[in-house]
């Protein structure tokens, strides 16, 4: 492949979206996070040496409507009322930027929006590390005060979107998504 094909930015988006037809109600989820109008090609988790996280206001600046783009995509539906879901992407970002990095995605049903987030990250930082072939102990890792990962003396940025809901208390299907979407410009 060419290096045409590595993504410069990349950003976060996240939405939530409730509709008697499950399809409708990820359509609106997707309209909520701004990415309806795209063809999502979902791809893995790598985040790209070199690459940019920018703000979703800027990030959707570079998209066109029937625009095919690649994405990371975190999905959860219920249709059962009163029922909490979450749906999260975390990244780990190495201070080494000439080396990638790890997104992952995270499904749960009875977790709040800060845990089901927090459990993303530590799974990039953990992925991270195997790569690195490191132990990865996420309580003895975190570093409090600097709100960081050190991992084998490595410090990793991590950073997570995370979209909860709770289930429409009609049986409305409601739908939660969080993504990271790669951008090429």
């Amino acid at each position: 492949m060419s290096k045409d094909m590595v993504p410069k930015r990349i950003f976060f988006t996240k939405g939530v979206g409730k509709h008697r037809e499950r399809l409708t109600s990820f359509e609106l989820a997707l309209r909520d996070a701004g990415i309806a109008a795209q063809n999502l090609v979902r791809v893995s988790s790598i985040f790209p040496p070199q690459c940019k996280l920018v703000p979703r206001s800027q990030g959707l600046k570079y998209l066109s409507p029937g625009e095919v783009v690649f994405a990371v995509v975190a999905e959860n539906s219920t249709h059962e009322p009163h029922r909490l879901l979450a749906s999260s992407i975390g990244v780990a970002i190495p201070a080494d930027r000439n080396t990638y990095g790890y997104l992952s995605e995270h499904h749960s049903f009875g977790e709040t929006e800060d845990s089901a987030g927090d459990y993303a990250e530590e799974l990039a930082a953990e992925m991270l590390a195997t790569t690195l072939n490191v132990e990865f102990d996420p309580d003895r890792s975190w570093d409090e005060k600097k709100e960081i990962y050190r991992i084998s003396n490595k410090i990793v940025r991590t950073a997570n979107v995370t979209q909860s809901a709770v289930g429409d208390k009609r049986g409305l299907w409601t739908t939660v998504i969080a993504s990271a979407v790669l951008i090429f410009d």
